[in-house]
């Protein structure tokens, strides 16, 4: 719809009241928890093939040598392992570049149901590569679900801040992260030899993320549609109050945010290109932003960490798999922290906390490892850095940087904005775990002190050009950015960026 069009719909009026406190409803609850359904699929495939590892390396052993009559040769084979592991990074970048199309074309809520078909794809044929004794086809199951992973990890954020209300908004978008980090806890513990790790299970472990993408199907078709879609991108006025009044369970504040989105339409024009994003002066300053907080938090060795705690343990410790289910508990802890902070303490303060302890454990991971050698007692200590290293992680810059950029731009901006930072984040996984091994056999324990000059990059970036968005509506958010050179640190209703 052209911007003219718009003003004229919906013309710009003094900036209305927006109830500040907006309470909890079943029908916003159950909307955002099946959304996150999907994301607790990405954190199960994300965290239950690293125990069973041996055992599907063995299945395209002996594949390899059924249709051969030879083995596989080790280095082929870890190459081979390699690729089935990463291939799910390099899908997700691929279906990152979908996520604008999607979001605009058929709505956020259709776009996650849409989209849920690839997981569902991708779980058959992986659970149906034993079977067929194809290890291509495991291949094959994990980059559709690459793709899915690009797509509903935009989708999903874009979906539950259009729906949630301003005071409620950062908290709800953590809990994206949150079914995210359980579904990598229940992989982890899924892919123990002691429940469907084994040689004969395995294959059944791949399939069990079909229970929350069916769930989905089940629940999701009958949440209400984004509100802001409905009115800034459809025009349809009444259907987005009829949304708003099943979420809100109440005609309370439903009129005065009505009123603060059409003067968000007022601002904008509904249809934003590519060339468009890059190319706009009030997107420079949210791009950014966007870009050294996704790649301040994918870089600063939370990943590595992540991907190589139990080779880590391996190394000094006879239960390892405990200890990185250790690692996945804790991760599951900090999100839930991060849940009930995130609108008391605002993003800001999350941040900066997150990326200067980041920073901190990576300085001391670095002196402790170097010394490791002459203090084997300091193992323990070194265990403890890990946890502290990824409950900061998790604390802030984890949930943050997935939906920051849903709040820095507006409504026509906010897809590819999305897709931006899935292909950040995928991106930083995905080059990380290429660079990460060779790293540390140049750099050995200095490797970490990257990571701390990263950490620490963000934190100083953060601290000067991030405004504080908890508590604020999107339209006073990106009023800041419009036709501004930098970032107003305390805007004109007073507000200040530093609280």
């Amino acid at each position: 719809m052209p911007q003219h069009i718009l003003r004229e719909r919906y013309p710009i009026s003094p900036k209305p009241m927006v109830s500040q406190e907006s309470h909890l409803t079943a029908t916003l609850l159950t909307s955002i928890l099946a959304a996150v359904l999907g994301s607790l699929q990405i954190g199960y495939h994300t965290g239950n093939v690293n125990a069973p590892a041996k055992i599907i390396e063995e299945f395209f052993n002996h594949t390899w040598r059924a249709r051969h009559n030879q083995s596989m040769s080790d280095h082929s084979l870890t190459l081979l392992w390699s690729l089935s592991v990463s291939i799910k990074d390099f899908g997700a970048l691929l279906g990152s570049l979908g996520v604008k199309y999607l979001a605009d074309s058929y709505g956020r809520r259709n776009s996650i149901l849409i989209v849920n078909c690839l997981s569902v794809a991708g779980a058959c044929l992986m659970s149906a590569s034993k079977a067929s004794e194809s290890f291509e086809i495991l291949i094959l199951g994990r980059l559709l679900f690459g793709l899915f992973c690009g797509l509903v990890m935009s989708l999903n954020p874009l979906y539950i801040q259009e729906m949630s209300p301003t005071n409620l908004r950062g908290a709800f978008a953590t809990l994206n992260q949150v079914s995210f980090a359980t579904g990598i806890l229940v992989g982890m513990v899924a892919g123990l030899e002691t429940a469907l790790g084994t040689e004969h299970h395995w294959a059944m472990m791949l399939s069990l993320s079909l229970i929350p993408a069916l769930g989905q199907y089940l629940v999701l078709p009958f949440c209400p549609k984004s509100p802001r879609y409905l009115l800034i991108n459809q025009g349809e006025e009444k259907k987005a109050k009829d949304a708003l009044l099943r979420l809100r369970g109440s005609t309370d504040g439903v009129l005065a945010e009505l009123e603060e989105m059409k003067e968000e339409a007022g601002h904008t024009q509904t249809g934003v290109t590519i060339h468009e994003f890059f190319r706009k002066h009030r997107y420079k300053q949210p791009i950014i932003i966007v870009l050294v907080i996704n790649l301040g938090s994918q870089l600063s060795g939370f990943n590595a960490i992540i991907n190589y705690s139990t080779k880590m343990f391996q190394a000094k410790f006879d239960e390892a798999k405990y200890l990185t289910l250790g690692v996945g508990a804790v991760n599951v802890t900090f999100t839930l922290v991060a849940f009930f902070l995130m609108e008391r303490a605002g993003r800001r303060r999350l941040l900066l906390t997150g990326f200067i302890s980041i920073a901190v454990c990576n300085l001391l991971m670095t002196i402790v490892d170097s010394v490791l050698h002459l203090v084997p007692e300091l193992r323990s200590l070194q265990v403890l850095l890990v946890f502290c290293l990824i409950s900061a992680y998790e604390l802030g810059p984890g949930p943050i940087s997935w939906f920051i950029a849903a709040e820095l731009f507006d409504q026509p901006g906010r897809p590819i904005a999305m897709a931006f930072t899935s292909m950040l984040n995928w991106g930083g996984k995905f080059v990380l775990a290429l660079l990460f091994p060779p790293l540390l056999k140049i750099c050995g324990a200095y490797v970490y002190l990257l990571f701390m000059t990263v950490a620490l990059f963000a934190f100083i970036f953060t601290f000067i050009r991030l405004p504080e968005t908890k508590g604020r509506t999107f339209d006073d958010i990106t009023e800041e950015f419009r036709g501004a050179e930098g970032i107003l640190l305390h805007n004109k209703t007073g507000f200040n960026t530093f609280t």
